[in-house]
């Protein structure tokens, strides 16, 4: 059950949502000729909700799923990602230990593990997986399945070329609170579903922290901002919400612009 009330403007047909992500992913790889899929399951709402998408549309033989933890993931994200992989029961299954991956990237830089600043290496953590991912891919003839959503993508709360480089992304028109919602009607246990957010990039790492509040404020905000197409003072006065939060999200948006367009070209 949520955590907290879900507003109206929130609430989707969970039937029909999944009819509609579960053909559309199933269209996609047909049409790339592909054997199926690979995901990045990290234990968390979204990459669980994915994996439980990608084995309704392609059958659980064509799911492969990658665990992908260093030497600082929680222990608890794992044990998430193996109750997920239990109940879908998934058979293609890698674990690899991405530490010494991300170890020589740091010794090429100059740093090591416990003394490297923390945004670089965790974005070098980030695109250590999605590496590995592609190196499936390509190898098995599958497509990378994203699984950002829409709140992550409007506030930039994602890795450039890293967890954001996918060849499509189901979850990208709903918001984290819908994906929560989502994620418990095709059976992700509750505390997997609505657990606290974090990238588990590093120790102790929560979205709360990083974004300014939980997405129960900031997915109303978003909404208000991106589909209404209110102005910040409208958006504060409406939620009973900090005008300062609502402009640092409008802020975050901008700021992270060069993330959701990365191909710039020039033009002789």
């Amino acid at each position: 059950m949520p955590r907290y009330p879900i507003p109206d403007f929130l609430k989707i047909d969970l039937e029909k949502t999944t009819k509609k992500l579960v053909d559309c992913i199933r269209r996609i790889v047909a049409d790339a000729g592909a054997n199926g899929v690979v995901i990045g399951l990290s234990g968390g709402v979204d990459s669980s909700t994915i994996a439980a998408l990608s084995v309704r549309a392609l059958g659980v033989d064509r799911v492969k799923v990658l665990l992908m933890p260093d030497k600082e993931s929680s222990r608890k994200g794992l044990e998430d990602a193996e109750r997920v992989i239990s109940i879908l029961e998934l058979k293609d299954v890698v674990k690899v230990d991405i530490t010494p991956i991300v170890e020589a990237v740091l010794k090429l830089g100059g740093d090591d593990y416990e003394t490297a600043p923390r945004i670089p290496k965790a974005n070098v953590k980030a695109r250590a997986r999605m590496i590995l991912l592609y190196y499936y891919a390509n190898k098995e003839n599958r497509l990378v399945v994203g699984s950002g959503d829409r709140s992550e993508w409007l506030l930039g709360y994602f890795t450039k070329w890293g967890d954001a480089a996918a060849d499509f992304y189901p979850l990208l028109g709903l918001y984290k609170t819908q994906v929560r919602m989502l994620a418990e009607y095709l059976g992700i246990p509750e505390d997997i579903a609505w657990k606290p957010s974090s990238p588990d990039l590093w120790p102790g790492q929560k979205a709360m922290d990083e974004l300014g509040a939980e997405y129960d404020i900031l997915d109303p905000i978003l909404y208000y901002m991106f589909d209404v197409g209110l102005r910040d003072e409208e958006i504060a006065e409406k939620m009973e919400a900090p005008l300062e939060l609502v402009k640092a999200v409008r802020e975050r948006h901008i700021k992270s612009g060069h993330k959701r367009s990365p191909l710039k070209v020039c033009v002789p």
